[in-house]
């Protein structure tokens, strides 16, 4: 049997949905869930929870909660919080259950009451366009079917049946900004204007259409400049300085996995056309540039100069697999098995770590020729962040590490032999907020 969802707080608007809907799919054969979010905010959510089960059991549908164990974070908006890990245990739900189609409640005052916060949030079309009538997210469904009925509509079908609901008080705090809008600013907005509901949700519509070309021309322009991790900035500079930020808009989220902010799409598309390498701060990540190709990376720890706290050479056995701390130089060392361009373990031993001084020579390739540390960098494109880090030598003092190049190919093991490779790592700061 099919089985849809419906989102439902126990408030006027859901109950009216989750009543709708049952009666709908009787005549169907759908199988009907209510899904109700405890979100752990307010003191009488466990009534509310309870009030929706009750109604559910009466009506004829299945039920399934969520109670929200997490927090927001510090600094965290509480109502952005609350939408994100409402819509995530929704779909959990949902999936649970085996229901494709998830139906939401929003109608045409939310909508307008969304498009105004985003208009005062400084937000563009995409923010603009508001709540879309169907969505497609988590392999579900996301439909709200009364987007375009007004408030007084869904009042009179509550009324016209009798329906109990709950009512949330947190929908008069003036801590949160739709209800200062709701509560102080849309009355005046309504009296003063008598069509600000039609006109603001037709706003919206428009909206999600200039959006949808937006999306169209950047997934034309990122066919030829986005790669699955880095944006190629020459032919991105061939572009109009409008496409180009919109096509940074729609490149930038996928690179780093996040939103990005306004501030940083604006500088980049200044600083990008006159910059040959840079990083840029992202949050938790950074943004480099390097060869052309402005790529995304997990930040990591400031590298120190360790030359006057390690005035000697620090000698080590790194000869047997596995994690090699070094408190010293504030990392470790790990060593894997290789099955070819490794290094055999009695050379690991008795190894020495010092930082870079100087006229060091490596050698890339087996045969090559030894070349200075800082023309193999510039020919293996290795930038200046991923040269950071100890040299190692030999008990000899061979060069045999340089980060970013790996082992030195006059210290392979001949092909067949048991070998290691090698990799530094440095330790990240910790976290003392």
């Amino acid at each position: 049997m099919p089985v849809v969802a419906v989102a439902t707080s126990g408030g006027r608007d859901s109950t009216a949905l989750l009543f709708c809907t049952v009666k709908a799919a009787r005549a169907l054969g759908v199988q009907v869930i209510a899904l109700h979010v405890h979100h752990g905010l307010m003191p009488r959510a466990d009534a509310w929870l309870a009030h929706v089960k009750r109604q559910a059991k009466r009506w004829g549908a299945a039920f399934d909660a969520r109670r929200l164990t997490a927090a927001p974070a510090r600094g965290d908006s509480v109502e952005a919080w609350a939408r994100r890990e409402r819509y995530a245990a929704l779909a959990e739900m949902a999936q649970a259950a085996g229901a494709s189609l998830v139906l939401l409640a929003h109608h045409r005052r939310d909508q307008a009451e969304t498009w105004l916060l985003q208009a005062l949030r400084g937000g563009g079309p995409a923010g603009l366009s508001a709540m879309p009538m169907l969505a497609q997210r988590q392999g579900l469904v996301w439909a709200r079917p009364w987007l375009e009925q007004p408030r007084s509509a869904i009042a009179n079908y509550v009324r016209q049946h009798r329906l109990s609901f709950v009512e949330d008080s947190s929908n008069a705090d003036p801590r949160f900004a739709r209800s200062r809008l709701r509560n102080a600013v849309w009355p005046a907005l309504q009296a003063a204007f008598a069509d600000a509901e039609v006109a603001l949700t037709q706003s919206a519509r428009r909206a999600q259409e200039a959006q949808a070309v937006l999306s169209e021309v950047a997934e034309e322009d990122l066919a030829a400049l986005l790669t699955s991790t880095a944006l190629k900035v020459d032919p991105w500079l061939h572009l109009s300085p409008l496409r180009r930020l919109n096509a940074l808009r729609t490149a930038l989220p996928r690179l780093l996995e996040a939103p990005v902010p306004e501030s940083l799409l604006r500088r980049l598309v200044n600083e990008l056309p006159t910059a040959r390498t840079g990083c840029w701060p992202a949050g938790h990540r950074e943004l480099r540039l390097y060869r052309g190709l402005l790529s995304a990376h997990t930040v990591s720890a400031p590298v120190v100069d360790l030359r006057p706290v390690v005035e000697a050479p620090l000698v080590l056995d790194l000869d047997r697999a596995g994690q090699h701390q070094v408190l010293a130089w504030s990392g470790h060392w790990l060593v894997e098995p290789m099955a070819e361009h490794g290094v055999a373990s009695a050379v690991l031993a008795g190894v020495q770590m010092r930082p870079r001084a100087g006229g060091e020579r490596f050698v890339r390739t087996r045969g090559g020729m030894p070349r200075s540390l800082k023309l193999q960098y510039q020919a293996a494109a290795v930038p200046a962040w991923d040269r950071q880090g100890p040299l190692l030598f030999t008990a000899a003092g061979d060069l045999l590490f340089a980060p970013g190049l790996g082992l030195d190919a006059r210290h392979w093991a001949p092909a067949g032999e048991p070998a290691f490779k090698l990799r530094w790592v440095t330790a990240k700061p910790k976290d003392t907020g």
